[in-house]
């Protein structure tokens, strides 16, 4: 008895020191490729770095509500002397200044001051545009800066509407691919600019080619959208910056630091960068009369939905902002955790947020901020999230509950905000000052989210005439 007592004694010993060991071991390897990863210049050792963490947060990934854990979000309303929002002027002056230089700070970066030169030319007009339904206008903006040498130029694709008296309200957004693939009129400039991989749809030697026309027109919903009296604006992601970590001086950021400097820990990466360039779109549209520039929606997918999002936080000239299945580091709220967390998505776009962002990976509780707080920064601005049932990667309930902490900004303001608290049912909308849905499906914008779309601005853009 006492030799078997022994026995299992010493094996319970041996397999809690092994496991011991493999968990220090998994510590000391996440401290040393997180180390690596911020501070290496050597592109194999930041891919070797970056591939490993990618594995090892992946493998921690929740995917079920069961599993998400305990967590207690930042308080919205709370200033950090610790006293209570209880007006917009102390909202306006105090809370909101605090919250956007904590996402400065800690998540999509600061822009720094820097000096350019902006110039527009339009490249082509026809009025009879899709059976004369709309007029298409292609446009160039020219950002320069002298001082370092960079160049940017940003291609504009502007539907509008015929037979619309007046400006016209408009809905603008970035995309992924290219102008030429939100609709297949064959007279729209195709990009000659660097794409992302993507077989599938027709790109090759990571270019445009005329098989990608058209790929993407059920995300875009362009006769639908003009025939409701809007205008289309969009520009390619890939003008403002290329969706790939290593090519920072091929976009706006350029114009900061020339061909050799880097950011700061808490400056500007991609998301801002593509933030930044709706704005520069935006200035466009002011100074275009066919545009009430005063009724621009701007909208994104995925991670254009977090550009989006930021762009709508930062800029308040933006009068309606829609997320559709943005996710992690868009309107769904970190500290859940659940399918694509920070870590995850720091080590598989390590371009997008800022150096900073990188302190919270698998640590979303230390995070000074959550995902509410970006939605509010939009009040008292109305705002649409839209998620999908299937889209479990981007968290939908998430995105949903972070609507629904947001509320209190709008409240402040004496609006509705989101009037639910648990979850409608699929394909069920609600919508006050937000609006949300969770439509049947996966990632994707479909016709059944552009006509909720459609019926947001039409109540908002209408009550604002």
């Amino acid at each position: 008895m006492n030799r078997l007592f022994l026995l299992t004694a010493l094996f319970t010993l041996c397999f809690t020191f092994h496991a011991f060991a493999q968990t220090t071991t998994a510590a000391d390897s996440v401290l040393h490729y997180e180390n690596l990863l911020q501070t290496t210049d050597q592109s194999d050792e930041f891919e070797r770095a970056r591939s490993w963490l990618n594995r090892y947060y992946r493998e921690k990934v929740t995917r079920v509500e069961a599993d998400v854990p305990d967590y207690q979000l930042p308080d919205l309303l709370r200033l950090e002397s610790g006293s209570r929002v209880e007006d917009t002027e102390t909202w306006t002056r105090q809370r909101r200044p605090e919250l956007l230089e904590q996402f400065r700070a800690q998540v999509y970066g600061r822009v720094p001051a820097f000096d350019y030169e902006t110039s527009y030319q339009v490249r082509s007009v026809d009025d009879q545009a899709l059976g004369g339904l709309a007029t298409r206008k292609e446009a160039t903006i020219q950002l320069t800066n002298e001082e370092n040498g960079s160049e940017v130029s940003i291609e504009l694709l502007i539907y509008l509407p015929n037979g619309v008296a007046g400006r016209v309200p408009a809905f603008m957004g970035l995309n992924f691919y290219g102008n030429h693939t939100i609709h297949d009129d064959e007279e729209i400039l195709i990009s000659n600019k660097w794409m992302r991989p993507n077989d599938s749809i027709g790109i090759q030697d990571n270019r445009a080619t005329e098989e990608t026309r058209g790929v993407y027109s059920e995300r875009w919903q362009v006769e639908e959208v003009l025939s409701r009296g809007y205008a289309v604006v969009t520009a390619y992601a890939g003008d403002m910056e290329p969706d790939e970590h290593n090519r920072l001086y091929e976009g706006v950021r350029a114009l900061s630091y020339g061909s050799t400097a880097k950011p700061a820990a808490d400056e500007w990466g991609t998301l801002a960068a593509w933030a930044w360039g709706l704005s520069r779109m935006m200035d466009y549209l002011e100074a275009d009369e066919a545009i009430d520039h005063q009724r621009i929606a701007v909208l994104g997918h995925s991670r254009l939905g977090k550009a989006a999002l930021w762009a709508g936080a930062t800029d308040e000239r933006f009068g309606i902002v829609i997320s559709n299945n943005s996710g992690c580091g868009g309107a769904a709220l970190s500290r859940r955790k659940l399918g694509e967390t920070v870590g995850v998505i720091n080590t598989s776009f390590p371009h997008w947020f800022c150096e900073n962002h990188n302190r919270y990976n698998e640590r979303e509780a230390e995070l000074p901020v959550d995902q509410h707080m970006l939605l509010a920064l939009i009040a008292p601005r109305p705002l649409y999230v839209a998620s999908a049932v299937e889209d479990t990667w981007a968290d939908p309930k998430g995105e949903f509950l972070s609507a629904v902490e947001a509320t209190p900004a709008w409240r402040l303001y004496g609006l509705e905000g989101l009037p639910a608290t648990t979850l409608p049912e699929v394909d069920q909308p609600v919508s006050g000052t937000i609006g949300y849905h969770i439509r049947s499906g996966g990632h994707a914008v479909t016709a059944y989210d552009w006509e909720q779309f459609l019926m947001f601005a039409d109540r908002h853009f209408s009550s604002s005439r």
